[in-house]
């Protein structure tokens, strides 16, 4: 996918660990719109193990955490028909670890809005390794206003 992924696009000094672009340490995940949701796909590197070839359970956490976050986020622009995505951050989140996930594989995350409501968003996420799904995930995702700590992150 050569088009910058919506993290790229929309907050590029972000440095989040797992979506900012402008932190070198961090995962710098990629999402792609989709019919009703985003993708991506990221590949694990070495240190993202929790044993020999496996990855770490807070790594896939964070994926599917800062993936769902933006889904929300773009979510509530197009609904709201803004130009600009507003500053989301999760309100709660789970994943189900289905079966181990390996290291040397490229891992594809998808992400669906299942509810919108104003400035709430319910999302539902998967993590697949060589075509067998690995986890899954569902979390809200509130837009903040101004004053919350978080509301310049992205800027």
């Amino acid at each position: 996918m050569d088009e910058p992924g919506v993290q790229r696009r929309y907050a590029p000094s972000s440095i989040c660990f797992g979506c900012g672009p402008a932190n070198e340490k961090g995962l710098r995940i990629d999402s792609h719109r989709i019919d009703g949701g985003l993708e991506m796909e990221f590949t694990p590197s070495l240190e993202h193990q929790a044993f020999p070839g496996m990855i770490n359970g807070g790594i896939i956490g964070t994926l599917l955490d800062c993936h769902g976050n933006w889904t929300a986020a773009v979510a509530i622009m197009d609904q709201q028909g803004l130009e600009e995505p507003p500053c989301t951050v999760t309100a709660s989140y789970s994943i189900k670890l289905r079966r181990p996930t390996p290291l040397g594989h490229p891992l594809l995350i998808r992400s669906q809005v299942s509810e919108i409501d104003g400035d709430k968003v319910n999302i539902e996420m998967t993590l697949e390794a060589e075509g067998k799904l690995c986890a899954t995930g569902k979390g809200l995702f509130v837009a903040v206003k101004e004053g919350h700590p978080a509301y310049h992150r992205w800027t």
